[in-house]
């Protein structure tokens, strides 16, 4: 990941963003469907509601939430997919929705499974085809295409229509079309979804390759922990269709790191470890010691009321401990555990 950039004016801008829809309210079974038929019933459904959001050039962005928090709705609203409710959005100076072939120049997206690619014909000839579409000269056609085509591989595949590629083969070519004209900005819905591990390495070499030389201007949505934090120096979680923090990613796992383990290995079995461990941290409410293996005697405790010295200190001399490992939280599990609606931040902080 790039250092932060030193660009002041955001190049994607939303204030007040709100994207309202109608959802029709059936009742079950057959009496239910004839009676919306002649008296249909509505309730509206804030997918986005009140967003405010800034990008700078340069930066990558994870955005992420749990199904249905309003990512993807975000994401269709920024290309010019969807008409906002109400507020505003920007993008390169552009309001998506009314300018969509302007903004089409200045944006690439590659949503999961969805491919860019004509399904009968050779790659090359789809290649050729989005060069037409996007009216790129022969002279630019040539050096990015050659970039592109050097830095993922595609010469074997070419000349294979795109139904005869594996997922991970068509998810290198998408990432060519989405960038072939060479956008500052690339969206990445769920990039990844169903590719084997080192397919991921390769792709996400690729957006840190991009990201540093071309300066790309990433946002990404993703359920994929390892994108998030390889990819991303920056998070912002939606919940229920409103943001509820923007920041630093190294900042969430030092707000909720707290929760850590001390792993105390033993130099032979000991049925009264637990025991033992047990009494000794009777006083600190905080933490918690079990004995997952004979020779193995874990303390959870909490590093906001009790450090690793402390409990070290406590257990050490009462048992016959071979080696001692500290294990603190990763993001990865932190946001997982957030999604999972097991921690949540205080809004008075976001």
């Amino acid at each position: 990941m790039s250092a932060h950039p030193t660009a002041t004016t955001p190049i994607i801008e939303v204030r007040g963003l709100t994207k309202q829809f109608r959802r029709p309210m059936k009742e079950p079974g057959l009496k239910g469907a004839v009676r919306h038929l002649f008296r249909p019933r509505f309730a509206d459904v804030n997918a986005v509601e009140d967003v405010n959001l800034s990008i700078l050039p340069g930066e990558s962005v994870a955005y992420v939430g749990p199904n249905g928090a309003g990512k993807s709705t975000t994401v269709k609203l920024l290309t010019g997919i969807l008409v906002p409710t109400s507020g505003t959005v920007t993008v390169s100076g552009l309001t998506p929705f009314e300018n969509r072939i302007e903004n089409a120049r200045n944006i690439g997206v590659v949503f999961g499974q969805r491919s860019q690619m004509w399904w009968d014909i050779p790659v090359i000839e789809s290649f050729r085809l989005l060069g037409d579409i996007y009216e790129i000269t022969e002279d630019r056609f040539a050096a990015s295409f050659g970039e592109l085509n050097d830095v993922l591989e595609l010469e074997p595949l070419l000349k294979v229509p795109a139904r005869q590629l594996s997922l991970g083969q068509r998810m290198r070519c998408d990432l060519a079309a989405s960038l072939l004209h060479r956008p500052p900005i690339l969206y990445l819905d769920e990039p990844t979804i169903g590719l084997d591990v080192s397919v991921k390495a390769r792709f996400r070499q690729f957006i840190r390759y991009m990201h540093r030389e071309r300066g790309l201007t990433v946002m990404l949505t993703s359920h994929d922990l390892g994108d998030i934090e390889e990819l991303c120096d920056r998070m912002v979680m939606i919940d229920k269709g409103k943001i509820v923090y923007d920041g630093a990613l190294n900042e969430v796992t030092a707000r909720f790191g707290w929760e850590r383990a001390l792993h105390l290995t033993l130099t032979e079995p000991d049925p009264s470890a637990l025991e033992t461990a047990s009494r000794a941290l009777a006083m600190r409410t905080g933490a918690v010691a079990t004995q997952p293996e004979p020779t193995l005697v874990t303390v959870t405790f909490d590093s906001r009321e009790d450090t690793s010295g402390e409990l070290i200190r406590d257990l050490a001399p009462l048992l016959a401990v071979t080696d001692i490992r500290i294990e603190e939280p990763s993001a990865e599990s932190i946001i997982r555990r957030l999604y999972e609606g097991d921690l949540r931040f205080d809004p008075t902080d976001s």
